[in-house]
């Protein structure tokens, strides 16, 4: 199975960059599954209907979110309709959608997506993501009637993400770090069969600071006051994220490569 994951989907110019890119580069890489997580994607902060149905029309599978994903308060009735689009697993009990699916693709295998939060350095308690995910993995393993599964670790600290990675190694097809929007250099495969990346970037402008314009965010470094919100930058966006391709036996992965299409960053493919 060839699968891609696109990080964080960046405002205006991420979502062009995605409506208008995407249906080509699943024909030309053969993809089976596309996951983007889109929790930037209205405005630099959440995401709208509007907008969550102009990625899914362009091609995406599945859309994960993070802590920004009841930003855009009208996506609160819209994701319960709407189960292609996940919130974070460990998100308020109360809080509508569900955190993991399992999908199925054209050739009837059985993906599964898990979106989940980190706690540290975050701006609120989240509930912890290790058992989160640990309950949801012990209801699908990996193998058998789940062929690929796919984890979304979204947060800030490194660490966390590496630990999480390790944590699932063996257990989940691949876990992908987004949130801190910079790709990493350390796209691998686990020793026990995991594909693992620190951040898969985001799909944005680069010429910005992390997907926003770059004077208000070097104001508040420089001065330590603010001069109004963040507005995201509007150049030619590159896609960043993961492609990774899996052994449908065992559903681990076989092969994993950083992904730059476009923009500003060295190209990069499958």
């Amino acid at each position: 199975m060839k699968l891609l994951f696109l990080g964080d989907v960046v405002g205006r110019s991420g979502r062009r960059a995605i409506c208008e890119r995407l249906k080509n580069l699943r024909a030309s890489w053969d993809l089976d599954f596309v996951v983007l997580n889109a929790e930037n994607a209205t405005d630099g902060a959440g995401l709208s209907p509007n907008h969550a149905k102009s990625l899914l029309d362009a091609g995406a599978d599945c859309i994960t979110l993070g802590d920004h994903a009841f930003d855009q308060r009208d996506l609160l009735p819209f994701i319960d309709r709407e189960p292609r689009v996940l919130r974070p697993l460990n998100f308020a009990k109360a809080a509508p959608g569900q955190g993991a699916r399992v999908f199925t693709d054209t050739r009837g295998r059985k993906i599964l997506v898990v979106q989940v939060l980190g706690q540290i350095f975050m701006k609120r308690p989240f509930s912890d993501p290790f058992s989160a995910v640990d309950a949801v993995l012990a209801r699908y393993p990996l193998g058998g009637q789940i062929t690929a599964s796919l984890v979304d670790m979204h947060c800030e600290a490194t660490s966390e993400k590496v630990a999480m990675g390790f944590w699932c190694d063996g257990r989940v097809t691949a876990v992908f770090g987004t949130h801190t929007h910079i790709p990493t250099a350390d796209a691998r495969i686990l020793p026990n069969g995991t594909a693992y990346v620190t951040d898969a970037g985001m799909s944005g402008d680069y010429d910005s600071v992390i997907g926003m314009e770059k004077d208000e965010p070097m104001r508040r470094f420089t001065t330590g006051m603010s001069g109004g919100r963040f507005r995201p930058a509007r150049g030619e966006a590159t896609l960043s994220g993961v492609f990774v391709e899996t052994d449908d036996r065992t559903g681990k992965a076989r092969r994993v490569t950083a992904v730059r299409e476009g923009g500003l960053l060295p190209s990069a493919a499958p």
